[in-house]
């Protein structure tokens, strides 16, 4: 199917699309680790909650997130019908209408702020409001298409889940939830740019300006060893603060490294043949899994 095509079908789908569609629409992928740093917020959190408001909570969060998402698609529907990672998209694809993913994001998202002042408490739910306005309205709609930092800015948006889950148990905003957010809000410029370095090509054909787009490679890889440095003192925060114990200290003293290791990989990779798409793609996969062995250690530490 040609770009044009999928833009065409982009702009005259009808509504009717398939449940899997707007499942789809919620990038459920990213929704996952998002519920998952929530959990930990919710669990490390000074306090008790009912399990019935937890399990609220985590929905909400899930929600909003997924709706937040939906609404990133019906925006970026142009940008996404001509970079390879995104074509086969619902939207792009035809499969959902614009005007239908834009209005099924926006009442869910509605509906989960809602849901969650009405059952858990106000503050959690405005910082649930505060993180979908962020992503949409700083990340997707201003940052993402102006600036070279927009992922270092508008990541800030999924480091809000674990301040989030605190605040459902808690009502409050304090010192050891902040550093919770910027263990996630450190780790996503090293994380995204790993992906942008071996998708670099499909951000410079729509017109995104990645840093590896408007930096080069070189200086991408400079700025990612330089933030896994820095989050090694980060990542050891919770710890100081109190709010995590010894397995959460031993998981950030062995996993740190090993993502700063990810990182001289990366920079020693040769940039004109291309040779770094492994290390990147590696580097990647890491990403992830260094942020969901924190958590999990996090939520262990509490839990045993």
């Amino acid at each position: 199917m040609s770009d044009t095509t999928i833009g065409t079908a982009a702009q005259t789908a009808s509504a009717g699309g398939s449940v899997g569609d707007y499942v789809e629409l919620l990038k459920p992928r990213v929704m996952s680790l998002v519920v998952f740093s929530g959990l930990a917020g919710l669990v490390a959190a000074p306090g008790s909650i009912h399990p019935l408001l937890a399990l609220t909570a985590l929905l909400c969060i899930a929600v909003s997130a997924g709706a937040s998402g939906a609404i990133n698609m019906w925006y970026d529907r142009d940008i996404d019908a001509v970079m390879q990672r995104t074509r086969r998209r619902p939207i792009p694809e035809g499969r959902v209408g614009p005007d239908e993913a834009l209005a099924f994001g926006v009442v869910l998202t509605i509906g989960a702020v809602l849901l969650m002042g009405l059952a858990v408490n106000w503050i959690s739910a405005a910082l649930l409001a505060l993180a979908s306005a962020f992503y949409v309205f700083v990340y997707t709609m201003w940052l993402k298409r102006r600036t070279p930092q927009n992922i270092v800015i508008g990541g800030a948006a999924g480091a809000f889940p674990p301040m989030i889950g605190w605040a459902a148990v808690t009502g409050t905003v304090d010192i050891s939830s902040i550093a919770l957010f910027l263990l996630i809000f450190m780790w996503t410029p090293p994380h995204f740019w790993a992906l942008a370095l071996f998708r670099s090509d499909d951000y410079a054909r729509a017109g995104v300006p990645m840093l590896p787009v408007t930096a080069g490679a070189r200086e991408t890889k400079r700025q990612m060893l330089a933030y896994t440095l820095l989050l090694l003192p980060v990542a050891a925060a919770p710890w100081l603060l109190g709010a995590a114990g010894t397995l959460y200290a031993a998981g950030a003293a062995v996993l740190g490294p090993l993502f700063v290791l990810c990182a001289v990989r990366v920079l020693r990779e040769d940039d004109e043949h291309r040779a770094g798409d492994r290390a990147a793609k590696q580097m990647f996969a890491f990403s992830i899994l260094y942020l969901f062995l924190l958590f999990a250690l996090l939520i262990a530490d509490h839990l045993g």
